[in-house]
């Protein structure tokens, strides 16, 4: 039954919202620091009132001790009974068998023998005299007696009850006031919250990250606020994501439209062969096979840009003079027409990576730069192994062609997914090729850049 109430416990507090739970934790809180300070101060008062008519006893049993020394049991004083008496007095025998005759206004217990004998210590406790209360101490008086003394004790428990009416009222505002504080302390510090669950639930109903958070003014921030901030730039993230994947399949879209629209003019051409000449037939089939090695490069361009890091099993410490050999090499054999420099330093040069990647990369580099070259010019290839131990010197390769160079304004835009040029729209190619080879670079720490080349021509450099 109890493991069912508590779990009965558990899944209300998890309905409840977050604000109502820390309002409800800040008031308990301070509702048990107000019941107990206010606990602390009724015992408090309770001890210091019975303190003071404790201390009136005590000097009202010493003052009839020095009145009436060494009288025989029986009742000394007896007019407690009324509000502004004194003290009653009565001395009590060790034997019950000494006891006066009439008995006394004050009741006696064993104790109060034990006492006269000397075998107890002298104590107070809370009585009835007339139906009203006392309170009464006894103490060693003479030789096997012990002396009784009682005053009313009606002011101090008035006093008690009224400190404890207030204490209680007292603790019921704290209380109170707590729920209201708490329930303030929980609407204001977690309004940031607030706003970022409807931020994040009007996200998810609409798919439009461009939403953010309300950030307060510098100055006033606090853990939540920085929550807020790292949300926003989380959506900042997301919004950039899906707005380049939004333009990557737009451009993609219209990319590839032209392709299979003379994919599809040259296969329905083929498919009427029998009406075609050998030599329309011979063109047209040339051109399907140079429109499908199109789309086929496009389509495998798309899908190594939507790698965005690269394969860890993969990476290894590659050489990059090596690597820089082979491409240039290959480069040769695609562009016979152009000469390509190559310059690379005597002592290796090593960097963690993919070999295949890093010369997919350095392949659309002299790709580019071999595209723009003019007749006879070559395209030069260095590399540098930069200063070791010196952060952000590692080694650096650099690709320049005297060709026309990049203008001013396409300058930003040249790394852009299917961005031409004008001066490129009649060269083959789809404008992935320098974009893929930023995102090979950035996926092996490394910062590629294009510059305008001193005397003419582009240069693109690679800094890891």
């Amino acid at each position: 039954m109890s493991g069912g109430r508590r779990r009965l416990g558990r899944a209300w507090r998890r309905r409840r919202p977050l604000r109502t739970r820390l309002a409800l934790s800040v008031t308990a809180a301070v509702a048990v620091v107000a019941v107990g300070v206010c606990a602390a101060a009724f015992l408090v008062v309770r001890s210091a009132l019975y303190e003071q008519l404790d201390l009136s006893l005590t000097q009202s049993a010493r003052l009839a001790a020095q009145r009436n020394p060494g009288d025989p049991p029986g009742t000394l004083a007896g007019e407690c009974r009324f509000l502004a008496a004194p003290a009653c007095a009565e001395v009590v025998p060790a034997d019950p068998a000494k006891d006066p005759a009439s008995p006394g206004l004050l009741p006696v217990d064993p104790a109060a023998r034990r006492v006269a004998a000397g075998r107890k210590a002298p104590y107070y406790t809370n009585i009835t005299v007339s139906g009203f209360p006392a309170r009464m101490l006894t103490t060693d008086y003479a030789k096997g007696r012990a002396l009784q003394v009682a005053l009313r004790a009606d002011t101090v428990e008035d006093g008690i009850e009224e400190a404890a009416g207030w204490l209680v009222l007292t603790a019921a505002a704290g209380v109170l006031l707590a729920a209201v504080l708490g329930y303030w302390v929980s609407r204001t510090g977690l309004a940031p919250v607030t706003r970022l669950t409807a931020t994040a639930e009007r996200i998810a109903a609409t798919r439009d990250p461009r939403h953010r958070i309300e950030l307060p003014p510098p100055g006033r921030e606090d853990e939540i606020t920085r929550l807020a901030g790292s949300f926003n730039t989380m959506l900042g993230e997301l919004e950039q994501s899906v707005t380049a994947q939004r333009r990557l399949v737009a451009d993609a879209s219209h990319e590839l439209r032209t392709p299979l629209t003379a994919l599809r003019t040259n296969a329905e051409l083929l498919a009427r062969a029998d009406r075609l000449t050998p030599d329309q037939r011979e063109r047209a089939s040339a051109a399907l096979g140079r429109q499908l090695r199109e789309v086929t490069g496009l389509v495998n361009d798309l899908i190594e840009l939507a790698r965005d890091e690269e394969p860890q099993p993969l990476v290894e410490q590659v050489r990059l003079g090596a690597v820089v050999e082979h491409c240039a090499q290959a480069a040769r054999t695609h562009w016979p027409a152009v000469p390509f420099q190559v310059r690379v330093p005597d002592e290796p040069v090593v960097v963690p990576g993919v070999p295949a990647r890093l010369s997919r990369l350095l392949g659309n580099l002299l790709d580019n730069a071999a595209k723009f070259s003019r007749g006879g010019l070559p395209v030069e290839v260095e590399l540098a192994p930069g200063i070791p131990g010196v952060p952000g010197s590692g080694p650096e390769l650099t690709v320049r062609d005297h060709g026309p160079g990049i203008a001013a304004e396409d300058l930003p835009h040249v790394f852009d997914r299917f961005y031409r040029a004008g001066a490129a729209r009649a060269l083959p190619g789809s404008g992935l090729g320098l974009a893929m080879a930023r995102q090979i670079a950035r996926a092996h720490d490394a910062e590629l850049t294009a510059e305008a080349a001193p005397g003419g021509g582009a240069l693109f450099r690679l800094t890891f």
